[in-house]
Protein backbone atom coordinates (compact mmCIF):
# COMPACT_ATOMS: atom_id res chain seq x y z
CA UNK A 1 0.00 0.00 0.00
CA UNK A 2 2.69 2.41 0.90
CA UNK A 3 4.60 2.04 -2.06
CA UNK A 4 1.49 2.44 -4.54
CA UNK A 5 1.07 5.87 -2.25
CA UNK A 6 4.76 6.98 -2.77
CA UNK A 7 4.89 6.38 -6.51
CA UNK A 8 3.62 10.13 -7.35
CA UNK A 9 6.65 11.09 -5.71
CA UNK A 10 9.49 12.07 -7.91
CA UNK A 11 12.41 10.46 -6.46
CA UNK A 12 10.78 6.88 -6.28
CA UNK A 13 12.29 4.78 -8.37
CA UNK A 14 9.35 2.00 -8.55
CA UNK A 15 12.11 -0.50 -9.92
CA UNK A 16 14.48 -0.38 -7.17
CA UNK A 17 12.14 -1.42 -4.89
CA UNK A 18 11.47 -4.50 -6.57
CA UNK A 19 14.19 -6.17 -5.67
CA UNK A 20 13.61 -5.60 -1.86
CA UNK A 21 10.19 -7.01 -2.08
CA UNK A 22 10.70 -10.16 -4.57
CA UNK A 23 14.33 -10.82 -1.63
CA UNK A 24 11.57 -10.62 0.67
CA UNK A 25 9.47 -13.06 -0.10
CA UNK A 26 12.44 -15.84 -1.59
CA UNK A 27 14.21 -14.99 1.58
CA UNK A 28 11.09 -16.06 4.10
CA UNK A 29 9.76 -18.60 2.32
CA UNK A 30 12.88 -20.63 1.75
CA UNK A 31 14.01 -19.58 4.81
CA UNK A 32 11.27 -20.88 6.57
CA UNK A 33 11.38 -23.99 4.46
CA UNK A 34 14.56 -25.09 5.67
CA UNK A 35 14.32 -24.42 9.28
CA UNK A 36 11.23 -26.56 9.93
CA UNK A 37 13.26 -29.13 7.47
CA UNK A 38 17.07 -28.51 8.97
CA UNK A 39 16.00 -27.14 12.51
CA UNK A 40 19.31 -27.79 13.19
CA UNK A 41 21.40 -25.63 10.26
CA UNK A 42 21.27 -21.90 11.11
CA UNK A 43 21.29 -20.94 7.11
CA UNK A 44 17.63 -21.57 7.11
CA UNK A 45 17.40 -19.14 10.15
CA UNK A 46 19.66 -16.46 8.78
CA UNK A 47 17.43 -16.29 5.75
CA UNK A 48 14.46 -15.77 8.00
CA UNK A 49 16.62 -13.10 9.88
CA UNK A 50 17.64 -11.92 6.30
CA UNK A 51 13.93 -11.76 5.29
CA UNK A 52 12.28 -9.78 8.42
CA UNK A 53 15.27 -6.93 7.83
CA UNK A 54 14.44 -6.33 4.49
CA UNK A 55 11.12 -6.31 4.90
CA UNK A 56 11.27 -3.60 7.83
CA UNK A 57 13.86 -1.65 5.86
CA UNK A 58 11.13 -1.46 3.01
CA UNK A 59 8.42 -0.70 5.48
CA UNK A 60 10.25 2.05 7.55
CA UNK A 61 11.73 3.68 3.94
CA UNK A 62 8.22 3.88 2.11
CA UNK A 63 6.69 5.31 5.49
CA UNK A 64 9.14 8.03 5.56
CA UNK A 65 9.19 9.18 2.28
CA UNK A 66 4.96 9.28 2.30
CA UNK A 67 5.59 11.18 5.79
CA UNK A 68 8.23 12.86 4.73
CA UNK A 69 8.36 13.71 0.94
CA UNK A 70 5.03 12.60 -1.06
CA UNK A 71 3.02 14.00 1.38
CA UNK A 72 4.68 15.79 4.28
CA UNK A 73 3.12 15.98 7.38
CA UNK A 74 0.14 13.01 6.81
CA UNK A 75 1.74 10.62 8.97
CA UNK A 76 3.31 10.77 12.39
CA UNK A 77 6.93 9.44 13.52
CA UNK A 78 8.87 9.70 9.47
CA UNK A 79 12.04 10.79 11.03
CA UNK A 80 11.82 8.04 13.54
CA UNK A 81 10.99 5.51 10.70
CA UNK A 82 13.93 7.10 8.61
CA UNK A 83 16.19 7.22 11.40
CA UNK A 84 15.47 3.37 11.81
CA UNK A 85 15.73 1.91 8.19
CA UNK A 86 19.02 3.81 8.37
CA UNK A 87 21.08 1.36 10.81
CA UNK A 88 19.04 -1.60 9.20
CA UNK A 89 21.08 -2.16 5.95
CA UNK A 90 24.34 -3.25 7.86
CA UNK A 91 22.11 -6.17 9.33
CA UNK A 92 21.04 -6.87 6.07
CA UNK A 93 24.23 -7.48 4.33
CA UNK A 94 26.13 -8.99 7.33
CA UNK A 95 23.30 -11.10 7.55
CA UNK A 96 23.77 -12.44 3.99
CA UNK A 97 27.19 -12.52 4.51
CA UNK A 98 27.34 -14.87 7.43
CA UNK A 99 24.72 -17.40 5.72
CA UNK A 100 27.12 -17.84 2.82
CA UNK A 101 30.10 -18.25 5.16
CA UNK A 102 28.00 -21.18 7.03
CA UNK A 103 26.67 -22.50 3.81
CA UNK A 104 25.76 -25.66 3.53
CA UNK A 105 26.52 -27.31 6.47
CA UNK A 106 25.71 -24.44 8.91
CA UNK A 107 29.23 -24.60 10.16
CA UNK A 108 32.66 -22.89 9.40
CA UNK A 109 35.01 -24.14 6.83
CA UNK A 110 37.16 -24.42 9.45
CA UNK A 111 38.92 -22.85 12.46
CA UNK A 112 41.03 -20.99 10.48
CA UNK A 113 37.94 -18.67 9.42
CA UNK A 114 36.97 -17.40 12.66
CA UNK A 115 38.23 -14.46 12.10
CA UNK A 116 35.73 -13.72 9.49
CA UNK A 117 32.82 -14.64 11.36
CA UNK A 118 34.07 -11.76 14.24
CA UNK A 119 35.26 -9.20 11.65
CA UNK A 120 31.65 -9.60 10.23
CA UNK A 121 30.25 -8.90 13.59
CA UNK A 122 32.52 -5.89 13.75
CA UNK A 123 30.86 -4.98 10.46
CA UNK A 124 27.21 -4.67 11.74
CA UNK A 125 27.90 -3.51 15.13
CA UNK A 126 30.08 -0.27 13.64
CA UNK A 127 27.65 -0.14 10.69
CA UNK A 128 24.93 0.16 12.85
CA UNK A 129 26.42 2.52 15.03
CA UNK A 130 28.19 4.99 12.45
CA UNK A 131 24.83 4.65 10.05
CA UNK A 132 22.64 5.96 13.06
CA UNK A 133 24.49 8.90 13.98
CA UNK A 134 26.11 9.66 10.48
CA UNK A 135 25.04 13.51 9.65
CA UNK A 136 22.79 15.03 6.91
CA UNK A 137 21.24 13.50 4.58
CA UNK A 138 20.51 9.77 4.57
CA UNK A 139 22.54 7.90 1.98
CA UNK A 140 20.10 5.23 -0.63
CA UNK A 141 16.69 5.76 -1.35
CA UNK A 142 15.71 8.11 1.42
CA UNK A 143 16.74 10.38 -0.72
CA UNK A 144 16.93 14.20 0.96
CA UNK A 145 15.83 13.05 4.15
CA UNK A 146 18.28 14.37 6.99
CA UNK A 147 19.43 12.60 10.14
CA UNK A 148 17.99 14.24 13.29
CA UNK A 149 20.61 12.14 15.65
CA UNK A 150 23.72 13.73 13.49
CA UNK A 151 27.18 13.73 15.04
CA UNK A 152 29.62 14.96 13.07
CA UNK A 153 32.51 12.54 11.50
CA UNK A 154 30.14 9.34 11.62
CA UNK A 155 29.44 9.89 7.88
CA UNK A 156 33.30 8.65 6.90
CA UNK A 157 33.03 5.81 8.95
CA UNK A 158 29.64 4.66 7.50
CA UNK A 159 31.10 5.42 3.98
CA UNK A 160 34.29 3.78 4.63
CA UNK A 161 32.40 0.35 6.11
CA UNK A 162 29.88 0.89 3.39
CA UNK A 163 32.27 1.51 0.34
CA UNK A 164 35.68 -0.16 1.17
CA UNK A 165 34.95 -2.81 4.25
CA UNK A 166 31.74 -4.97 2.71
CA UNK A 167 33.34 -5.33 -1.07
CA UNK A 168 36.41 -7.06 1.43
CA UNK A 169 34.21 -9.00 3.04
CA UNK A 170 32.08 -10.19 0.34
CA UNK A 171 35.25 -11.14 -1.54
CA UNK A 172 36.66 -13.13 1.24
CA UNK A 173 33.32 -15.07 1.54
CA UNK A 174 33.35 -15.80 -1.79
CA UNK A 175 37.00 -16.73 -1.34
CA UNK A 176 35.60 -19.13 1.39
CA UNK A 177 33.42 -20.52 -1.04
CA UNK A 178 36.16 -21.32 -3.69
CA UNK A 179 38.21 -23.00 -1.05
CA UNK A 180 35.52 -25.55 -0.02
CA UNK A 181 34.62 -26.22 -3.38
CA UNK A 182 38.27 -27.00 -4.78
CA UNK A 183 38.22 -29.64 -1.62
CA UNK A 184 34.77 -30.59 -1.81
CA UNK A 185 33.74 -34.48 -3.52
CA UNK A 186 30.36 -35.52 -3.72
CA UNK A 187 26.92 -34.45 -1.95
CA UNK A 188 28.92 -30.81 -0.52
CA UNK A 189 30.43 -30.31 -3.93
CA UNK A 190 27.11 -30.29 -5.98
CA UNK A 191 26.10 -28.28 -2.77
CA UNK A 192 28.48 -25.12 -3.52
CA UNK A 193 28.41 -25.68 -7.10
CA UNK A 194 24.82 -24.34 -6.93
CA UNK A 195 25.87 -21.54 -4.77
CA UNK A 196 28.35 -20.87 -7.20
CA UNK A 197 25.68 -20.91 -9.98
CA UNK A 198 23.58 -18.41 -8.19
CA UNK A 199 26.43 -15.85 -7.69
CA UNK A 200 27.26 -15.71 -11.44
CA UNK A 201 23.53 -15.02 -12.53
CA UNK A 202 23.34 -12.19 -9.86
CA UNK A 203 27.01 -11.02 -11.07
CA UNK A 204 25.38 -10.61 -14.34
CA UNK A 205 22.97 -8.71 -12.65
CA UNK A 206 25.40 -6.80 -10.85
CA UNK A 207 26.77 -5.58 -14.20
CA UNK A 208 23.19 -4.56 -15.87
CA UNK A 209 22.96 -1.98 -12.69
CA UNK A 210 25.76 -0.22 -12.98
CA UNK A 211 25.39 -0.24 -16.23
CA UNK A 212 21.72 1.57 -15.93
CA UNK A 213 23.33 3.91 -13.33
CA UNK A 214 25.87 4.88 -15.28
CA UNK A 215 25.19 5.64 -18.90
CA UNK A 216 21.82 7.32 -20.21
CA UNK A 217 20.20 3.11 -21.28
CA UNK A 218 17.34 3.49 -23.32
CA UNK A 219 14.15 3.63 -21.23
CA UNK A 220 13.65 -0.68 -22.34
CA UNK A 221 17.29 -1.55 -21.12
CA UNK A 222 16.35 0.09 -17.79
CA UNK A 223 13.60 -2.02 -17.64
CA UNK A 224 14.92 -5.36 -18.53
CA UNK A 225 17.79 -4.55 -16.21
CA UNK A 226 16.00 -3.94 -13.60
CA UNK A 227 13.89 -7.30 -14.45
CA UNK A 228 16.88 -9.35 -14.58
CA UNK A 229 18.66 -7.77 -11.41
CA UNK A 230 15.14 -8.17 -9.53
CA UNK A 231 15.08 -12.15 -10.89
CA UNK A 232 18.86 -12.46 -10.28
CA UNK A 233 18.60 -11.53 -6.58
CA UNK A 234 16.22 -14.32 -5.56
CA UNK A 235 18.76 -16.83 -7.09
CA UNK A 236 20.82 -17.13 -3.91
CA UNK A 237 18.60 -18.04 -1.35
CA UNK A 238 16.48 -20.62 -3.83
CA UNK A 239 19.78 -21.74 -5.00
CA UNK A 240 20.69 -22.39 -0.85
CA UNK A 241 17.18 -24.38 -0.10
CA UNK A 242 17.99 -26.78 -3.39
CA UNK A 243 21.07 -27.29 -1.94
CA UNK A 244 20.68 -27.93 1.52
CA UNK A 245 17.32 -30.02 1.27
CA UNK A 246 19.34 -31.88 -1.54
CA UNK A 247 16.14 -31.48 -4.37
CA UNK A 248 17.19 -32.09 -7.88
CA UNK A 249 20.68 -31.91 -6.44
CA UNK A 250 22.67 -33.24 -9.18
CA UNK A 251 20.87 -31.59 -12.06
CA UNK A 252 23.06 -28.04 -11.77
CA UNK A 253 25.81 -29.82 -13.92
CA UNK A 254 23.11 -29.85 -16.89
CA UNK A 255 21.82 -26.53 -15.65
CA UNK A 256 24.96 -24.80 -16.14
CA UNK A 257 25.67 -26.22 -19.25
CA UNK A 258 22.29 -25.37 -20.33
CA UNK A 259 23.14 -21.70 -18.98
CA UNK A 260 26.10 -21.60 -21.16
CA UNK A 261 25.17 -22.61 -24.35
CA UNK A 262 21.97 -20.80 -25.22
CA UNK A 263 23.21 -17.46 -23.05
CA UNK A 264 26.39 -17.61 -25.92
CA UNK A 265 23.56 -18.69 -28.66
CA UNK A 266 21.46 -16.18 -27.49
CA UNK A 267 24.22 -12.94 -27.54
CA UNK A 268 25.28 -14.58 -30.71
CA UNK A 269 21.95 -14.67 -32.74
CA UNK A 270 21.60 -11.14 -31.19
CA UNK A 271 24.56 -9.92 -32.66
CA UNK A 272 23.90 -11.78 -35.98
CA UNK A 273 20.91 -10.11 -36.00
CA UNK A 274 21.38 -6.71 -35.54
CA UNK A 275 24.36 -7.12 -37.51
CA UNK A 276 22.49 -8.44 -40.59
CA UNK A 277 19.72 -5.60 -40.52
CA UNK A 278 22.90 -2.59 -40.55
CA UNK A 279 24.26 -4.57 -43.67
CA UNK A 280 21.22 -5.16 -45.25
CA UNK A 281 20.01 -1.79 -44.89
CA UNK A 282 23.26 -0.33 -46.45
CA UNK A 283 23.06 -2.35 -49.06
CA UNK A 284 19.39 -1.40 -50.25
CA UNK A 285 20.47 2.03 -49.57
CA UNK A 286 23.17 1.43 -51.82
CA UNK A 287 21.07 -0.28 -54.66
CA UNK A 288 17.67 1.58 -54.32
CA UNK A 289 18.30 4.93 -52.47
CA UNK A 290 16.06 3.86 -49.63
CA UNK A 291 15.32 1.38 -46.33
CA UNK A 292 13.84 -1.36 -47.09
CA UNK A 293 11.65 -4.11 -44.63
CA UNK A 294 13.29 -6.97 -46.77
CA UNK A 295 16.32 -6.34 -44.47
CA UNK A 296 14.49 -7.33 -41.75
CA UNK A 297 12.62 -10.26 -42.96
CA UNK A 298 16.28 -11.99 -44.40
CA UNK A 299 17.89 -11.23 -40.84
CA UNK A 300 14.86 -13.22 -39.44
CA UNK A 301 14.65 -15.97 -41.75
CA UNK A 302 18.92 -16.29 -41.37
CA UNK A 303 18.45 -16.58 -37.24
CA UNK A 304 15.61 -19.33 -37.68
CA UNK A 305 18.34 -20.82 -40.66
CA UNK A 306 21.51 -20.20 -38.34
CA UNK A 307 19.74 -22.07 -34.70
CA UNK A 308 20.17 -25.48 -34.73
CA UNK A 309 23.50 -25.45 -36.50
CA UNK A 310 24.80 -22.75 -34.00
CA UNK A 311 23.47 -24.68 -31.05
CA UNK A 312 25.66 -28.01 -32.01
CA UNK A 313 28.79 -25.97 -32.75
CA UNK A 314 28.37 -24.31 -29.40
CA UNK A 315 27.31 -27.04 -27.19
CA UNK A 316 29.99 -28.50 -29.00
CA UNK A 317 32.76 -26.29 -27.90
CA UNK A 318 31.46 -26.16 -24.51
CA UNK A 319 31.81 -29.29 -23.84
CA UNK A 320 35.39 -29.89 -25.25
CA UNK A 321 36.22 -25.99 -23.08
CA UNK A 322 34.36 -27.18 -19.80
CA UNK A 323 33.26 -30.76 -20.08
CA UNK A 324 36.18 -32.36 -21.18
CA UNK A 325 35.92 -36.25 -19.69
CA UNK A 326 32.09 -36.15 -20.93
CA UNK A 327 33.41 -34.97 -24.21
CA UNK A 328 36.31 -37.90 -24.97
CA UNK A 329 33.66 -40.56 -23.24
CA UNK A 330 31.11 -39.51 -25.97
CA UNK A 331 34.00 -39.76 -28.90
CA UNK A 332 35.32 -43.11 -27.17
CA UNK A 333 32.07 -44.96 -26.98
CA UNK A 334 31.17 -43.33 -30.65
CA UNK A 335 34.40 -44.93 -31.48
CA UNK A 336 33.77 -48.54 -29.79
CA UNK A 337 30.19 -48.59 -31.51
CA UNK A 338 31.90 -48.65 -35.10
CA UNK A 339 34.42 -51.08 -33.97
CA UNK A 340 31.91 -53.33 -32.59
CA UNK A 341 30.12 -53.77 -36.18
CA UNK A 342 33.50 -54.81 -37.64
CA UNK A 343 34.88 -56.87 -34.32
CA UNK A 344 34.42 -61.15 -34.28
CA UNK A 345 37.83 -61.80 -32.73
CA UNK A 346 36.06 -62.20 -29.22
CA UNK A 347 38.93 -61.80 -27.10
CA UNK A 348 39.84 -58.54 -29.00
CA UNK A 349 36.28 -57.60 -28.09
CA UNK A 350 36.69 -58.35 -24.95
CA UNK A 351 40.32 -56.26 -24.41
CA UNK A 352 38.21 -52.99 -26.42
CA UNK A 353 34.90 -53.17 -23.81
CA UNK A 354 36.93 -53.40 -20.52
CA UNK A 355 39.51 -50.45 -21.91
CA UNK A 356 35.93 -48.21 -22.69
CA UNK A 357 34.72 -48.82 -18.98
CA UNK A 358 37.96 -47.60 -18.06
CA UNK A 359 38.67 -44.56 -19.76
CA UNK A 360 34.63 -43.21 -19.88
CA UNK A 361 33.78 -44.23 -16.24
CA UNK A 362 37.58 -44.90 -14.67
CA UNK A 363 36.50 -47.32 -12.01
CA UNK A 364 39.13 -48.15 -9.73
CA UNK A 365 39.40 -51.87 -11.25
CA UNK A 366 37.79 -53.21 -13.89
CA UNK A 367 37.25 -56.65 -15.11
CA UNK A 368 35.06 -58.89 -17.94
CA UNK A 369 34.10 -62.34 -17.19
CA UNK A 370 32.31 -64.60 -19.94
CA UNK A 371 30.56 -67.58 -19.26
CA UNK A 372 32.37 -70.79 -20.87
CA UNK A 373 30.88 -72.49 -23.71
CA UNK A 374 28.60 -75.46 -22.67
CA UNK A 375 28.81 -76.63 -25.84
CA UNK A 376 26.22 -77.90 -28.69
CA UNK A 377 24.30 -80.57 -26.55
CA UNK A 378 23.31 -77.95 -23.91
CA UNK A 379 22.59 -75.47 -26.66
CA UNK A 380 20.34 -77.84 -28.37
CA UNK A 381 18.56 -78.28 -25.35
CA UNK A 382 18.22 -74.93 -24.12
CA UNK A 383 16.84 -74.29 -27.45
CA UNK A 384 14.40 -77.30 -27.20
CA UNK A 385 13.75 -76.03 -23.88
CA UNK A 386 12.62 -72.09 -24.93
CA UNK A 387 10.26 -73.45 -28.18
CA UNK A 388 8.42 -75.85 -25.12
CA UNK A 389 8.24 -72.71 -22.88
CA UNK A 390 6.72 -70.29 -25.47
CA UNK A 391 3.71 -72.92 -26.44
Amino acid sequence: LLLALIRSHPGTHIFDWWVGNATIVIDATVGTIVASRRPGNPVGWLLCLSGVAVSTSSFTSQYAIYALLARPGSLPAGEAMAWIAAWLLPIIIGTQLFYLLLFPTGRLPGRRWGWLAWLIVVFILMGMISSAFAPGAYLGSLGPIRNPLGIEGFTNIYKALLYAMAPLLQAAVAFSLFARLRGAVGVKRQQIKWIAYAAAIFAVGIVCNVINLAIDAPRWFEWAGTAYFTVAGTTIPISIGIAILRYRLFDIDLLINRTLVYGALTVTLIALYFGGIVVLQRVFVTLTGQKSTLAVVASTLLIAALFNPLRRRIQSFIDRLFYRRKYDAAKTLAAFSARLRKETDLDALRDDVVGVARRTVQPAHASLWLRPDPGPDARSAAIRQFGHDEE
